[in-house]
């Protein structure tokens, strides 16, 4: 007897985007939240945070621009925080190439003038795990590259249409910005949790990092 088919994976990643949004938002809005007010002086307000047509360098075009819809509830959830004074949020996903079904971003930010950011760094991504369907796999790590800000990744396992997808989730938060980059591919959806490369994926989100941040003015 020939042996049965593989199961296909095209759709997985189609079908799954729209319950990591919701994660990915909500990592955003404990960045706003979490942590005590130091002092009174705020950071000056130098950068923002833009979603541009590609990023990447080109392999990744913007699919949707949730700003209007998921932006609002970072900026509802943020409302009042003491460490915070948010200024706008930009919530949009990404694919590979035009076809979702190759490779997914999904990116959730907000920018303004934050204190507190190594703590938020810290605690940003520990509220994954209370998101439906959401365990943490392999718990958050820190990575530095040179002047950058410091970039917090961890592996997260997520069930959904029946499938239990594998994904990375990096963020940091700087005196302007903060934000959170899921990467999703059919590929490696179902990969060991294990075999997640987080420093490549720190690195990938520092380079979009640079291309999402615009100065003012």
């Amino acid at each position: 007897m020939a042996p049965p088919p593989k199961k296909r994976r095209v759709g997985l990643v189609v079908g799954i985007v729209g319950g990591v949004v919701g994660v990915v938002v909500a990592i955003v809005v404990a960045l706003a939240l979490i942590g005590q007010a130091a002092g009174s002086d705020f950071p000056e307000a130098k950068f923002r945070l833009t979603l541009p047509e590609t990023l990447a360098d080109g392999r990744f075009e913007l699919a949707q621009d949730l700003s209007d819809t998921e932006g609002q509830k970072v900026l509802d959830g943020a409302d009042g925080a003491w460490d915070a004074k948010v200024t706008d949020a930009v919530v949009g996903q990404y694919n590979q190439g035009g076809d979702d079904t190759k490779g997914v971003l999904v990116i959730s930010g907000m920018y303004g003038r934050f204190k507190n950011t190594d703590e938020a760094r810290d605690n940003m991504l520990e509220g994954v795990s209370t998101a439906d369907g959401v365990t943490v796999a392999v718990g958050p790590k820190d990575f530095t590259q040179g002047g950058s800000p410091t970039v917090s990744c961890q592996v997260v396992t997520q069930k959904q249409l029946g499938t239990t997808l594998t994904y990375p989730v990096c963020g940091w938060a700087d005196g302007n910005t903060g934000a959170a980059v899921a990467t999703i591919t059919a590929e490696a959806a179902t990969e060991d949790s294990s075999d997640v490369d987080l420093a490549f994926h720190a690195k990938f989100t520092l380079q979009i990092r640079s291309e999402m941040m615009k100065p003012i003015g």
